[in-house]
């Protein structure tokens, strides 16, 4: 195959399309700069975080080894009933803050997105200064030694007085599709080595084997809602980035075959996560799995953005679903918390340009409280 200067080897980001945006930056193309802008400075302040390990929480996971990543279930809470707490009970939607006691979560969270703008940053600017950092963080957290990540979950999600772990954790490593794509724009960077590469690729295909092949993993791939869905598309761009593409063609294929018609009804509707007491949060996020699985189709030849069943459902619809609730119509499913329009914004974004589409930009810059020229995703699409 021949190379095409400045195309970065990505998943779930087109890289044609970053190939091209990096050109128009070089160009100084007006419409590009606010963007541009915008991750600098995001970027900028990213230098100044992290780096995090797992060996930064203060208590050891019941296998004995820091290393190993543990976190909680954010929804169960101490059981007013019994003298102990135990065992924790659901209020679905409801963070308890005992969570935050257990820092992995969060700090893998700040690692993946540190690690995404600094990358797209070096990208689009070639600064060093932005792949030195991303390195260092990801080393600390992924490769050396002293610091790094066991690649499993046994330990996510834990409820306390029930169990130490469940499949349903593995929602919380849902943006390693991110760490990886961030990998591809690192390529040409200094401080990224062969060395690092392949150990990122041995700790990916390690971690995809432990989704394979282990109980917590094979219960979250028959997790009918979001977090099947999310599973996925995780396990599909960790195959594509550890060149198993077959694989992620069939995991992909899959999706079409059975999870479209689970989750969308021919009117649009997602219930399984309208029955939420986030249902404006849940439907936008499973939306944004699937727009995630349908950019991964790409890679394998698989066109899931204009795929339909024969009664209709398809990712266009539960797009169309949504909109008429972004341009003012009142929404009258359960939402305990404000409705949030950040990523319904990209969505928007992504959808004018796939289904060739300017209404759905007209209603992405209608949003409330969303900059649609500072949006990072004008520099990935």
């Amino acid at each position: 195959m021949v190379k095409i200067e400045n195309v970065p080897q990505t998943f779930a980001l087109d890289p044609r399309a970053l190939a091209q945006n990096k050109s128009r930056v070089d160009a100084a193309e007006p419409t590009l700069q606010p963007a541009l802008e915008q991750l600098l400075i995001e970027a900028d302040h990213a230098l100044r975080e992290g780096p995090w390990s797992v060996m930064d929480k203060p208590v050891v996971p019941p296998s004995g080894d820091k290393h190993d990543y543990l976190s909680l279930a954010p929804y169960y809470w101490r059981n007013p009933t019994t003298p102990d707490g135990l065992p924790y009970i659901q209020r679905d939607g409801q963070v308890n803050p005992e969570i935050f006691d257990i820092p992995d979560h969060k700090n893998f969270d700040a690692v993946m997105a540190n690690v995404a703008t600094l990358a797209l940053a070096f990208f689009l600017t070639r600064a060093e200064r932005y792949a030195e950092h991303a390195t260092r963080v990801m080393r600390v957290w992924f490769l050396d030694l002293a610091t790094r990540m066991n690649p499993h979950l046994d330990f996510a999600q834990g409820i306390r007085g029930i169990n130490t772990g469940r499949g349903i954790g593995i929602i919380e490593t849902r943006e390693l599709a991110v760490v990886v794509d961030a990998l591809g724009l690192l390529g040409a960077a200094r401080a990224w080595t062969e060395t690092d590469q392949r150990g990122m690729v041995d700790w990916c295909a390690r971690f995809r084997d432990w989704l394979s092949t282990s109980n917590n993993g094979r219960t979250e791939a028959q997790e009918r809602n979001n977090h099947g869905t999310f599973y996925q598309a995780q396990i599909a761009a960790l195959a594509l980035f550890t060149d198993h593409a077959d694989f992620a063609r069939q995991v992909l294929t899959e999706m079409l075959t059975h999870r479209l018609a689970w989750q969308i009804e021919p009117d649009g509707r997602q219930p399984l996560e309208l029955a939420r007491t986030l249902s404006w949060h849940y439907s936008i996020f499973n939306l944004q799995a699937w727009f995630r699985i349908a950019a991964l189709g790409e890679r394998v030849g698989l066109d899931v953005w204009n795929y339909a069943t024969r009664d209709g459902r398809s990712l266009r619809a539960a797009l169309d679903f949504l909109t008429p609730f972004a341009r003012g119509a009142e929404w009258t499913h359960q939402q305990i918390a404000p409705r949030e329009f950040g990523v319904l914004c990209e969505l928007l974004l992504i959808a004018a340009l796939k289904y060739r589409d300017a209404r759905y930009r007209e209603i992405a810059c209608a949003l409330p409280n969303v900059n649609v020229a500072r949006h990072r995703v004008n520099l990935q699409i």
